[in-house]
């Protein structure tokens, strides 16, 4: 399977990289990952040039690795410093360094063409450093599915109400229209349902009484990143649709992390409006989380079961299929577009352009 490289993928959670070497498997790499004594993360080809032992089965000395076979000593860029028995370093005595930024708890890797990466282009939020939002990390979630059936799911809200009956969903929206827009660069699927009784996350955590107004807003990030903007508020408040934080409101984060071709980690977690600083209300939501994705787990890996079995006909799709089938469009556009070297940008005096 082919991934997009260029792109900012979550290696994982700042809790999960310390000072210990650990092998990191991401678009198929092999990476170890561990922080320097200045508490700043190094990422590094986990494989020994010299007869290919993981870096991550050495040991530590100071900043840098020495592999456990022959002793051949690697920076934190990747060079090596140090092959014993001789004071000539080979040129081909290298591994690759990875660009990492560490932000809100989170590390991120560049997979790419080094030059090419820029922080900026790192997904955030405002909210993550709003005094008016709590946000907590939850899980990393394996899954056995790519990764391209996993972000379709979080663009597709017509789902909810079959596969988290009890959570995330009920039957009120079962048949509402479902708003798509794929003209930014983001995907964005959505829909209202109006004066219904509350989803049973809301019932447990908005302490509402009668019917609600509920949201679910979904956002795709190219190419792994999802935000689920969902909430609720009392029919009887008829809030407009800019004015969702009168209600509850919620932001269900997804970082997916392809390990391999059917493999995935979804590194999932929340921002909220409601129970700042309450520990005990994140665990509970946290529970519910774990039960309906969960249920997602169960489908999406169903799937991938099925789609690696000859297939007997050609794939259906549908009117909600309007979001993942751009997504997919997209996602092999920038696969395209890594496979050329586009070398015309600067073009010969020799030809003059019109158009």
């Amino acid at each position: 399977m082919e991934f997009i490289r260029n792109a900012w993928y979550v290696a994982g959670w700042s809790s999960e990289i310390d000072q210990e070497l650990r092998r990191f498997t991401i678009l198929d790499d092999h990476i170890v990952l561990y922080r320097r004594q200045d508490g700043s993360v190094v990422g590094l080809e986990d494989r020994c040039p010299h007869r290919l032992l993981p870096l991550s089965k050495g040991k530590r000395i100071g900043d840098n690795i020495q592999c456990g076979y022959h002793g051949l000593t690697f920076d934190c860029s990747g060079k090596c410093v140090r092959v014993p028995g001789q004071n000539n370093l080979p040129a081909s005595a290298y591994v690759d360094a990875y660009p990492i930024v560490e932000r809100h708890n989170i590390v991120w890797i560049w997979m790419g063409d080094t030059e090419k990466a820029d922080p900026s282009e790192i997904f955030d939020m405002p909210e993550f450093t709003d005094p008016a939002w709590e946000a907590h990390q939850g899980d990393a979630l394996h899954l056995k599915s790519n990764y391209l059936n996993v972000a379709e799911n979080l663009v597709d809200p017509a789902h909810v109400s079959f596969v988290h009956p009890t959570t995330l969903g009920n039957s009120a929206s079962e048949n509402v229209p479902v708003h798509v827009s794929t003209e930014g660069e983001t995907i964005v699927a959505w829909r209202w349902i109006r004066d219904a009784e509350p989803i049973g996350f809301f019932k447990k955590f908005g302490d509402f009484k009668g019917n609600v107004d509920r949201w679910h807003y979904y956002y795709l990030h190219m190419p792994c990143t999802a935000v689920i903007d969902f909430g609720s508020a009392p029919t009887a408040d008829a809030i407009a649709e800019e004015e969702r934080n009168k209600g509850v409101r919620i932001f269900a984060l997804h970082f997916m992390t392809p390990v391999t071709g059917g493999h995935t980690i979804d590194r999932w977690m929340h921002l909220r409006n409601t129970a700042l600083g309450d520990e005990d209300a994140a665990a509970n939501m946290d529970a519910m989380f774990r039960i309906a994705f969960a249920e997602d787990k169960a489908i999406l890996e169903a799937v991938q079961q099925e789609e690696e079995r000859p297939a007997k006909r050609r794939p259906l799709r549908i009117a909600i299929d309007k979001g993942p089938m751009v997504y997919r469009k997209r996602i092999n556009e920038l696969l395209e577009r890594e496979r050329i070297h586009d070398v015309a940008s600067d073009p010969s005096p020799a030809f003059v352009y019109h158009d």
